[in-house]
């Protein structure tokens, strides 16, 4: 039998997003949204540092990543993060001032809606 060649991938780790201010896009991370810290080290060599929130409790993190002209700010992300309640969230969120978009809800798929952050990256909130 051949042998399996395959890389042994297991798991997503971390999702990086373009900021052009890694202090701003932490405290929005951190302060509006709620997330953990989970690291924040200098990068001496790249002159930014390594900056990883997570809503709590989540195993995967997102990279808060100095953007740069090849990884501009400002991009649709892909992320949905998951909440009990859209819209619940979705007033809180509001009532922080933070950008929402409208509360989306049609028959047969989860409440949801898109949020933006102070770089203009988006991602989606779903219940």
């Amino acid at each position: 039998m051949p042998q399996d060649t395959r890389p042994d991938i297991r798991e997503i780790r971390t999702v990086g997003i373009p900021v052009t201010d890694q202090d701003a896009a932490l405290r929005f991370y951190a302060d509006t949204l709620g997330f953990e810290v989970r690291t924040d080290v200098p990068v001496p060599q790249l002159g930014s540092r390594w900056i990883e929130v997570a809503p709590p409790g989540a195993v995967v993190t997102v990279a808060l990543v100095a953007a740069r002209d090849d990884a501009p700010a400002g991009v649709e992300t892909g992320i949905r993060l998951r909440t009990p309640d859209a819209a619940a969230t979705h007033a809180a969120l509001q009532a922080r001032s933070v950008e929402v978009g409208e509360l989306l809800r049609w028959p047969g798929v989860p409440p949801m809606f898109e949020v933006r952050d102070r770089d203009g990256n988006r991602f989606k909130i779903v219940e």
